[in-house]
C-alpha cells in the first residue's frame, strides 16, 4: 500500500512538474482572425495542461498595457502578446522583462523589449504574393489602390512593403492611392467610397486584411462596379472565403491563425522547459 501511494505521488509530481499559467493578450476579438488564433491557443493549452488567461485589448494600446500589467500581477509564467501597436507595446514587454516573465509575440512583432520567440507569417511575402496576382490579372497594366491597416503594426508595414516592392516590377501598373482603414470593415467601406470618388477608373484594390477588403466590396457594390474591380484581401477569414467563392473577391492571402495560436502555446511550453525557436507560418493564395 505504501508503495502504491509513493508511485501515485511520483506520477502526480510528474504531471504537475510542467503545469504552467500563461497569459494571452490579443489586439482584438472583434476580428474573426484573432478569434481563430485564440481558439488554436486554447486547444493547445488544454492538450498541454496549461492554464491560459486570455485578455482582449479591443484595439486599444492603453488597455493592452493595463491587461499585461494585470497578467504580471497574477504572476503568470509567460505572456503571449499580439500587439495592437508594435511601438506602443514596448513598455508592456519591458515591464514583463523586468518581472522576469518571458514574452512571445504572435502575428505582429514588437519594436523593442526582449522577446524569446516570434511566431508569424511572412507578411512581406504575402504582400508580394498579392501584388503579383493583381499584376497577372491586369496583364501588367492598370491602376491600383491599397487599403492600409493600423499604421503602427508590423503586419501593416510588412504587407505594404512586400506589395509595393513587387509592384515595382510592373511599370505599367500605377499605385494611385494608399489610405489607412485600420484593419476595420466599416472604415474599409468608408475609405473605399472616398477613393472611388477620387479615382473612379481604378482596376484593383489590395486590402491588407479581409475585413477592409469586405468593406471595400460593399462600397464597390454600391457604386455598381462589382466584378469590374479586382479585390484582394489578406487572412482568409470565413466571410472572405465565401466572397471568393461568390466571385466578389478575386483572392485572399491565407494565413493560418489556428496554427499560430497552437504554436504560440506549444512554444511557450517548450520555452518554459528551456527551448526557444522562431517559426514562420507558410502562406497560400486562395483563388477558388
Amino acid at each position: 500500500m505504501k508503495r502504491l501511494v509513493l508511485v501515485l505521488a511520483v506520477v502526480l509530481l510528474a504531471v504537475y512538474a510542467f503545469s504552467f499559467k500563461v497569459g494571452l493578450s490579443l489586439s482584438t476579438l472583434n476580428n474573426p482572425f484573432f478569434v481563430t488564433l485564440r481558439d488554436g491557443a486554447m486547444a493547445a493549452a488544454k492538450e498541454l495542461g496549461i492554464t491560459l488567461l486570455v485578455v482582449d485589448a479591443q484595439d486599444k494600446p492603453a488597455k493592452q498595457l493595463n491587461d499585461i500589467e494585470d497578467l504580471i500581477q497574477k504572476k503568470v509564467d509567460l505572456i503571449i502578446i499580439n500587439p495592437t501597436d508594435s511601438a506602443a507595446i514596448v513598455p508592456a514587454i519591458e515591464a514583463a522583462n523586468k518581472a522576469k516573465i518571458p514574452v512571445i509575440t504572435v502575428d505582429r512583432a514588437a519594436a523593442g523589449g526582449q522577446v524569446v520567440v516570434h511566431i508569424a507569417s511572412d507578411n512581406v511575402a504575402g504582400g508580394a504574393m498579392a501584388a503579383k496576382f493583381i499584376a497577372e490579372q491586369l496583364k501588367g497594366k492598370g491602376k491600383v489602390v491599397m487599403l492600409v491597416g493600423i499604421p503602427g503594426t508590423s503586419a501593416a508595414r510588412d504587407r505594404g512593403t512586400g506589395f509595393k516592392t513587387e509592384l515595382k516590377k510592373y511599370p505599367g501598373i500605377q499605385l494611385v492611392a494608399e489610405q489607412v482603414a485600420n484593419f476595420n470593415r466599416a472604415e474599409g467601406m468608408r475609405v473605399m467610397e472616398n477613393i472611388l470618388q477620387a479615382y473612379p477608373d481604378i482596376d484593383a484594390v489590395f486590402a491588407q486584411n479581409d475585413e477592409m477588403a469586405l468593406g471595400a466590396i460593399e462600397a464597390i457594390r454600391a457604386a455598381k462596379k462589382l466584378g469590374k474591380i479586382i479585390v484582394v484581401g489578406f487572412d482568409a477569414i470565413p466571410d472572405a472565403l465565401e466572397a471568393v467563392k461568390k466571385g466578389e473577391m478575386a483572392a485572399t492571402v491565407a494565413q493560418q491563425p489556428y496554427l499560430m495560436g497552437q504554436l504560440a502555446v506549444q512554444k511557450a511550453y517548450e520555452y518554459l522547459k528551456t527551448k526557444t525557436i522562431f517559426i514562420p507560418v507558410e502562406l497560400e493564395l486562395v483563388k477558388k
